[in-house]
């Protein structure tokens, strides 16, 4: 009888620490942990809290949650076998987007890789809505997918090529946080990681199309060229002109001289004339008379 009792008191004892050991949970500082109670939350443990030096909406780590003094990190009861514990992390999840392919606003196909961080700052609403977090992702994917398409598809093709496109990201950053306020979920940050066009027809019509503009462009420049050039050249000649008429004037004998001078340029030294053909002329000759008499031939 004894014994059969001291082993009832041990059973006795070994059952109230199980209860025990069942009814505490350990929160750690980097999660928050939801008590849910026959598949209804009851009550949060350890809920995030932005921190004092986060550089943006809802973007402290982990060590900044609960900075303010409020941590609810550590041991808390709940009623063994009946409340169950949903554990979601207090980081920055990232959700990758990769190989979409959209319609930019100016009629463009491009193909893009994009990600999307994201924070559970509602463990309450994230566990009626979800369940786990194990599930939160998948959840999540097609809602963002379809916001994220819709909202870079009101942008133009240069509008996401270029290097300025930062504003533009934080807007559609915004549009995406609205779309998963019913899960308990804050969007921290939107990126595109790639962008470029598709292969095959599209990008060949792309290239094709990017040519023409730059021939086009080319056959532009070439003739405003020509056009600056004869401009130049008529007002030159409209100056070599007066100051022909004005030398004439002053000296006909010179300007009679420079004007001989010219002819034979063209004539004797222009290299387009050295075939070989020779020319026959009498001395006496009146092309040739600046060579009689110093130049003062008549």
């Amino acid at each position: 009888m004894i014994q059969a009792s001291a082993n009832w008191r041990l059973l006795a004892l070994g059952a109230i620490l199980v209860l025990g050991a069942s009814s505490l949970v350990v929160v750690g500082e980097g999660e928050q942990a939801v008590i849910v109670r026959l598949g209804a939350p009851t009550r949060v443990l350890n809920p995030y809290q932005p921190g004092p030096y986060q550089s943006g909406p809802d973007q402290a780590g982990p060590d900044q949650a609960g900075a303010q003094g409020h941590s609810g990190a550590g041991l808390a009861w709940r009623v063994p076998f009946v409340d169950s514990v949903v554990r979601i992390d207090k980081r920055a999840h990232t959700l990758a987007i990769d190989n979409q392919t959209l319609m930019t606003a100016d009629g463009q196909r491009l193909t893009i890789d994009a990600y999307v961080d994201y924070r559970v700052i509602d463990p309450w609403r994230m566990v009626r809505t979800v369940g786990s977090a194990d599930r939160l992702a998948a959840q999540l994917r097609a809602p963002l997918t379809a916001a994220l398409r819709q909202n870079l598809a009101r942008q133009t093709m240069q509008a996401l090529l270029g290097a300025h496109r930062g504003p533009k990201m934080e807007a559609v950053r915004d549009q995406l946080d609205r779309v998963v306020v019913p899960y308990g979920v804050r969007v921290i940050d939107v990126g595109l990681t790639q962008t470029g066009l598709p292969d095959g027809a599209p990008l060949d019509s792309a290239i094709a199309r990017m040519q023409t503009q730059r021939d086009q462009q080319a056959t532009a420049i070439r003739a405003q060229g020509q056009e600056a050039a004869r401009l130049v050249q008529a007002d030159a000649e409209a100056r070599a002109s007066k100051i022909y008429a004005d030398s004439f004037g002053k000296d006909p004998a010179f300007y009679d001289f420079y004007r001989a001078m010219r002819s034979y340029e063209a004539t004797f030294a222009n290299p387009a004339n050295r075939s070989g053909t020779r020319i026959v002329l009498s001395p006496e000759s009146d092309y040739l008379r600046q060579f009689r008499d110093g130049g003062r031939g008549k």
